[in-house]
């Protein structure tokens, strides 16, 4: 389950195969079984640690988030991801690092994105795998690096909006707090802060419910582009119907509804 307040983060640690074991002796774990102050102390132990490990974070706003899901190509969480972890591998082989191994906590099905890295990423050998922030220390640090930096972002959030919130809870559905916060800052006019993933289910059936219903003068055409593809897909044509008919190509376009709302003609004579 994804929170739906404040940003999400990615991370990466590289190091040395030859300092495996160092890695292990280390003692890193899968950041959701740490609390906040054994996440911390790993993190600093990483950041004292540059002959042994290097890092990096990619941080997405919730505001890139919802514009990346609600837009008209829709770019959902699995290609995000995806996107992310090809940008940082590409990111460590730009800074120099001569990577042979790479480790991947899978998002999506497993085999498939290992694929997909290894078309990539060709000369890298590649294991993406289900918890492997847990099974492969290395991906244990590169999670504290994210959960870290994703932590320190939601206590140091500066509302755009002029907003001072004292608890906006954990940013999960069932969270009471979290929920005040939706129902307490939900602008009728202008939907949440950006601190919200509005394209998220929640948050979008809250705007349907309490906040002003637009209607935008586009929608009639999308529904009916939207049921000539159903139609057009509906089965095969025949070569005839690529054709106009005289009949067809006669007729008078149907005008938008924006001018018959309005009651508009046009008008050729004053």
């Amino acid at each position: 389950m994804f929170s739906f307040l404040g940003p999400m983060v990615y991370g990466t640690c590289y190091s040395p195969i030859s300092l495996k074991d160092q890695l292990k002796e280390m003692g890193f774990a899968d950041s959701k079984v740490l609390n906040e102050e054994q996440r911390e102390k790993f993190f600093e132990k990483i950041k004292d640690s540059t002959d042994v490990l290097g890092w990096m974070i990619e941080i997405l706003s919730p505001n890139f988030i919802s514009n990346s899901m609600l837009r008209r190509s829709k770019y959902n969480l699995n290609a995000l991801s995806h996107d992310c972890a090809i940008g940082l591998i590409q990111k460590v082989l730009d800074k120099g690092a001569n990577l042979k191994e790479v480790y991947v906590d899978t998002v999506g099905d497993p085999a498939k994105y290992q694929a997909k890295l290894k078309g990539i990423f060709p000369d890298l050998d590649i294991t993406v795998a289900k918890k492997a922030d847990s099974i492969y220390p290395i991906v244990s640090a590169a999670s504290i690096c994210a959960k870290v930096a994703r932590d320190n972002a939601v206590k140091n959030w500066t509302f755009k909006e002029g907003i001072t919130v004292e608890n906006f809870g954990s940013g999960y559905p069932g969270d009471p707090a979290t929920k005040k916060f939706l129902t307490d800052y939900l602008d009728p006019v202008f939907g949440f802060p950006q601190f919200v993933r509005f394209s998220w289910s929640t948050a979008d059936l809250l705007l349907q419910k309490n906040a002003v219903s637009v209607k935008w003068e586009d929608d009639d055409d999308d529904d009916q582009n939207d049921k000539k593809r159903k139609k057009d897909s509906a089965g095969t044509h025949s070569l005839f119907t690529f054709y106009k008919s005289e009949e067809t190509g006669n007729k008078r376009s149907k005008k938008h509804s924006f001018f018959d709302e309005r009651c508009l003609k046009n008008m050729t004579h004053f």
